[in-house]
């Protein structure tokens, strides 16, 4: 399959870089690489990106785009947030295709999970 014209990297604002590497690399094995003290390249998440430092978060409140991750075990996915400093913003829900959970990192931005039924 060709790469042309496919989603290749996101880039996500945050306002403390190494509070969403901690989060990050504690709840999803995520690792990191740095390019100076405001942006951090995310990898093993599947998709390309990175963090950069910015008083912004993003929210579907505010009509941002969801970034979703999968789950093998959305209730263990679930605790370890929890765990690490991230709020439950909607509890798990059956969707048409899944189940899934809305959460906001340390630095209020928000994410969701979702798993095969």
């Amino acid at each position: 399959m060709s790469d042309h014209h496919k989603i290749n990297y996101v880039e996500i604002p945050t306002r403390d870089i190494s509070v969403s590497k901690k989060f990050f690399a504690e709840v999803f094995d995520w690792r990191f690489t740095d390019y100076g003290p405001e942006y951090a390249s995310i990898d093993n998440a599947s998709l390309d990106g990175g963090f950069f430092s910015s008083e912004k978060m993003v929210s579907t409140k505010n009509g941002s785009v969801l970034v979703v991750l999968y789950s093998d075990d959305l209730e263990q996915t679930s605790e370890k947030v929890i765990a690490q400093g991230g709020h439950i913003l909607q509890a798990i829900f059956n969707f048409p295709g899944g189940r899934r959970f809305h959460f906001s990192d340390p630095t209020g931005n928000e994410y969701a999970v979702w798993s095969k039924p």
